[in-house]
This record gives C-alpha cells, sequence and structure tokens, in this order.
C-alpha cells in the first residue's frame, strides 16, 4: 500500500459563532486537528482508492465504493509499539523501549514532560494517557496524539478505515463524538481477538477513519421518519419508471457503457461545484 508520506498543514483553529451545520460558512473549517504529540503523523485526506488496493474495475467504475472510501480523514498511530495478550494480561513494547513491559495505563513515551512544558500552570500534569488496558478482557484504549474540533452542527465518527485491509488481530469499536462542544483527546477503542501472537501497530499505517457527520443526521426524530413498502403492489408508477431507466433501459440498449451510475454521479458533483472528474 502506498500514502503519501508528506504531511498536511493543518488549518489554524478559529472563534465561531454558533449555527447549524448548513449555516456554517465554507471558509470555517469543518474539523480542526491540534496535534498535541509532536512526532505524531498529521492526519490525512482518505483516498478514494483505498490507497491504491481497490481493484482498478472498482476504482474505474463502482462510485459508491470510491465515494466511501474517500470519505473523512485517516488517522495513524503516533509510534509504532506492538501489543500481546495472553488471555489474561496485555503487555506491550515500542520502539525505543528495551523489553515487553505489562500494559496497565501508560504515557507517551517522554510526553509528560512536553506536555507540562507547554500547559498552562493550572493544567499542567493532566496530559492524557497514550493508552491503557480496560478491565473488560483484551480491551484496550488508545489516544491518536489529537484533539479535534468540528464547526458547529457537525459530529466525528470514528472507525476502522473504509475499504483498507482490517489491521489484523483487534476489532476497532465505532464511535460518534460531539466534537463541536467536546474538546478532549481524539481516543479509540479496540478488542484484542487473538491471544500470544504480537499485534503490530504502524505509524506509517493508518489505523482510525474520522467521518464529519451533521448532527440532524443523528437525531431519533429523523431516523425514524422512514416508511416500508411491504410489497411490489405497492410501488408507484415512477418507480417502476425509474427502475426501467436504470435496470432495464441499459440491457436493451445496442452498446451497453459501463459505469453509468459513476459518470453520472460525477457529472452531477461537478455541476453543483463539488468537483471531481465527469468521465
Amino acid at each position: 500500500m502506498s500514502v503519501s508520506t508528506k504531511p498536511e498543514t493543518p488549518q489554524p483553529a478559529g472563534a465561531t459563532p454558533a449555527a447549524t451545520a448548513e449555516q456554517v460558512s465554507p471558509r470555517v473549517p469543518r474539523v480542526v486537528f491540534n496535534r498535541m504529540i509532536p512526532t505524531a503523523r498529521y492526519p490525512q485526506r482518505a483516498d478514494r482508492s483505498a490507497a491504491g488496493t481497490l481493484p482498478t474495475r472498482a476504482f474505474r467504475y463502482c462510485e459508491p465504493v470510491v465515494t466511501a472510501s474517500g470519505f473523512g480523514y485517516y488517522i495513524f498511530p503516533p509510534i509504532n509499539f506492538s501489543l500481546r495478550w495472553d488471555g489474561t494480561a496485555v503487555h506491550w513494547i515500542y520502539d525505543g523501549a528495551p523489553d515487553w513491559q505489562r500494559l496497565t495505563t501508560a504515557q507517551f513515551p517522554h510526553f509528560a514532560a512536553t506536555f507540562d512544558a507547554q500547559a498552562p500552570e493550572d493544567i499542567r500534569g493532566f496530559s492524557p494517557p497514550f493508552i491503557g488496558s480496560l478491565q473488560e478482557p483484551g480491551q484496550i484504549q488508545m489516544w491518536t496524539g489529537l484533539i479535534a474540533r468540528t464547526a458547529p452542527g457537525w459530529s466525528l465518527l470514528v472507525r476502522s478505515c473504509v475499504n483498507l485491509p482490517p489491521m489484523p488481530g483487534i476489532q476497532i469499536y465505532e464511535g460518534i463524538i460531539d466534537t463541536d462542544t467536546w474538546f478532549g483527546p481524539l481516543i479509540t477503542n479496540f478488542r484484542i481477538n487473538r491471544t500470544d501472537i504480537p499485534v503490530e501497530f504502524r505509524a506509517d499505517y493508518p489505523m482510525l477513519q474520522v467521518q464529519p457527520l451533521p448532527r440532524e443526521a443523528l437525531a431519533e426524530a429523523g431516523q425514524n421518519n422512514y416508511e416500508l413498502v411491504p410489497d411490489m403492489s405497492g410501488m408507484r408508477p415512477e418507480d417502476w419508471d425509474d427502475y426501467y431507466d436504470t435496470v432495464v433501459r441499459p440491457h436493451l440498449a445496442d452498446k451497453r457503457p459501463r459505469g453509468q451510475y459513476a459518470s453520472a454521479v460525477r457529472k452531477r458533483r461537478k455541476a453543483e461545484g463539488e468537483g471531481g472528474s465527469a468521465e
């Protein structure tokens, strides 16, 4: 897998007035990543080719896969390290550590002093822990070295990377954080699902994908506002017309073009000013 090693320039944080997701000016960053661990890799826009791992045919013609792959930002572990779970205790080792040690709660190496040197006096001594073993067997909580702040009305979905081969040996739990109002460490929880074999984490390989979501999409009233059509007799004439255009018409064409959906979506996005190719 090839992932660019050039860090992106982080956008400066700025004060923004309260507003809904639709009212936020395009000049206001949708998300600001504050890097606290100075050696951590910058977040990176997720790649529409899933960092080059998608099959060529999927990349060219399957717009749903491509769109999902490129939605959000890759987040990387801030250091190379490994975990080993024996079914009871978790041990860890990291670049520069002399040997394996039992994991309870650990600070990022040498970070506490860096934090205290830059933090206001009344905040010194409160640097976030980097990694910890939770009460549940094999459960781990890890800090990415970042704090994220989203524009008013936006939240962040923290999840495993979309369409990238999953990291072997762990299951990442997904979570949604109201990062427009909660300003704290951007963490992830995961479960080690194999014992006595080290699980390796690489600082140059994305571990997480974070995706900004308008919080109105999460509202219970909106999610409960759906409808079911129990059988085909309930489909409207316009539904059948659309089905004909989507499914039947291409089969009847003398020459069936490939990637009709992808082409239509790209043209629509270009016309709406979203950019992208209009193949």
